[in-house]
C-alpha cells in the first residue's frame, strides 16, 4: 500500500500511540515513524518492540520534517507540548491529538501552533484499561469511531487526509464541533467512568463489608465497574478537569433521574421501574446491532477453562 504520509511523529507511546504505530508499520501507512516520550524506560521498550524507525526523548527532534504529528499525551499536557514543538513544525504539516476532550485541547494548543500547519484535533473512541507501549495492538480501532474536530479555517484537504488514515486503520470517522464532541462524550464516556470510580470507591470504604468480601463475592456488574475504574488515573483526572462544564451538566441530569428512580423504589412503583428497564434494554440492543459490542453470552467473555484432571470439581 502507498503510504498516506511520509514521516509521522508520535509524541507519547501508550496504548493509543503504540496501536497507531503498529498500524502505521503493519499496514504501510507511513514511510517513517518517529517516536518521542520523556521516559527513557518507555522509549527503550518502544525500541525493543520495533514500534518506530527513530526514537527521541525530545519531541522537538521527533517532529522535524514530519508530515503528520500526533500528540498521544494526557489532555492536560497538550498545550505545553504544542508550545515546545511549534518552532520545529514543517510548513503544511497536519497536527492532531487523540484526547477525550476537545474544547480544552483546542484552547490550549491553537494559540501556540504556527499558521503554516493544519490543526485537526481528533479522538479515537477505542481503548482498554491497559496502558504503556506493550498494550497496543493492530485491531484496536477496527469498527470503532474516531471523531475529528477541525478548527475554523482548516483546509478540508487536511481533514480528509486524516480521515483516510483513520479509515485505513479500520476506524469509522465522524466530523463535528469540539463543543458538541465534549457534550456527547460527557454522557457516553466521562460520567460512566466517574460513576464507576465512585461505586468502586464506595465499596472499598464500606465499614460493614470487608475488602476481601468485595473481591470474593463480586458479581458481574461490579466486576465491569472495576474494569472501567482501572483506567489510567492521570488521563481521567485531566479529562474531568478539562471537560468540567459538560460533565457537571450531565451529572446534574443524571442526579435528577437517579432521584426519580430512588422514589420509584421507595414507593414500590414497579411500572416505572419496568418502563425504564425496558427502554434501557433497547439501547443495549441498538449498540449490539450497530456493531459496537457483542450479543454473545457474558459479553463475549470465554468461560473458565475446565481442568481435565478435575472435571467434577473435587
Amino acid at each position: 500500500m502507498t503510504p498516506l504520509f511520509g514521516k509521522v511523529a508520535l509524541v507519547g507511546i501508550g496504548l493509543i500511540g503504540s496501536s497507531i504505530a503498529i498500524n502505521l508499520r503493519e499496514r504501510g501507512l507511513a514511510s517513517e515513524i518517529a517516536i518521542a516520550t520523556r521516559r527513557e524506560g518507555t522509549l527503550a521498550r518502544a525500541r525493543e518492540l520495533g514500534l518506530g524507525t527513530s526514537y527521541h526523548s525530545d519531541p522537538i527532534e521527533a517532529v522535524k520534517d514530519a508530515d503528520l504529528v500526533i500528540l498521544c499525551v494526557p489532555v492536560g499536557a497538550c498545550g505545553a507540548v504544542a508550545q515546545a514543538i511549534a518552532p520545529a513544525l514543517k510548513p503544511g504539516a497536519v497536527v492532531t491529538d487523540v484526547g477525550s476532550v476537545k474544547g480544552s485541547v483546542v484552547a490550549d494548543m491553537a494559540p501556540h501552533l504556527p499558521a503554516h500547519v493544519h490543526f485537526v484535533p481528533g479522538h479515537p473512541i477505542a481503548g482498554t484499561e491497559q496502558s504503556g507501549p506493550d498494550a497496543g495492538f493492530l485491531e484496536l480501532f477496527e469498527n470503532r469511531w474516531t471523531i475529528l474536530t477541525p478548527v475554523e479555517g482548516t483546509q478540508a484537504q487536511a481533514t480528509e487526509r486524516l480521515r483516510a488514515l483513520w479509515e485505513a486503520m479500520g476506524a469509522m470517522v465522524e466530523v463535528m464541533s469540539a463543543e458538541h464532541h465534549d457534550l456527547v462524550l460527557a454522557i457516553v464516556s466521562h460520567v460512566p467512568h466517574l460513576i464507576a470510580y465512585n461505586i468502586v470507591g464506595t465499596a472499598a470504604d464500606l465499614e460493614t463489608v470487608t475488602q476481601s468480601e468485595v473481591i470474593k463475592f463480586s458479581a458481574s456488574g461490579f466486576r465491569d465497574f472495576t474494569r472501567i475504574a482501572a483506567s489510567d488515573p492521570t488521563m481521567w483526572r485531566d479529562i474531568f478537569l478539562t471537560n468540567r462544564e459538560a460533565v457537571l451538566e450531565m451529572l446534574a441530569r443524571f442526579s435528577e433521574d437517579l432521584a426519580s428512580l430512588q422514589r420509584a423504589i421507595r414507593w414500590g412503583d414497579g411500572d416505572a421501574l419496568f418502563e425504564l428497564f425496558t427502554r434501557t434494554r433497547s439501547i443495549r440492543r441498538s449498540i449490539v446491532e450497530a456493531g459496537q459490542d457483542t450479543a454473545e453470552a457474558n459479553f463475549g467473555r470465554l468461560p473458565p477453562r475446565k481442568d481435565p484432571w478435575n472435571e467434577a470439581g473435587d
